[in-house]
């Protein structure tokens, strides 16, 4: 079975830091190539529409994100272990969300991790 799996949420203060992870199994096995795939990261707020974070070009070479999160946010990925990642950087309490990744070629999300941002 093909899935992603998100780990790495928790509560933290503002201002601080939180990364996620977000690790790929079974593509092999369906002749997927986790390397191969571009990534994104989205995430959704109590009573807001899914947003997208940002994105991450199969060999790591190139990211985009979305204003909110430009400058404090950065996405990166290790091919070698089928894992994407988030760092988080002075956290703002509208970042509270929960944070899925997201496989484009294969319309493949994760569970989701909860980010809650507060003091």
């Amino acid at each position: 079975q093909v899935q992603v799996v998100e780990s790495g949420g928790g509560l933290v203060q503002p201002g601080g830091s939180l990364r996620l992870s977000c690790v790929a199994f079974g593509f092999q096995d369906f002749g997927f190539t986790f390397g191969g795939s571009t990534m994104n990261w989205y995430r959704r707020a109590p009573g807001k529409e899914r947003e997208l974070v940002g994105g991450i070009s199969s060999d790591g070479g190139r990211t985009n994100y979305a204003a909110s999160v430009k400058g404090r946010f950065t996405i990166s990925r290790d091919n070698a272990k089928n894992t994407l990642y988030l760092q988080m950087n002075s956290l703002k309490p509208e970042d509270t969300a929960v944070y899925y990744c997201y496989v484009p070629a294969y319309d493949l999300w994760g569970q989701g991790t909860q980010v809650t941002v507060s003091s």
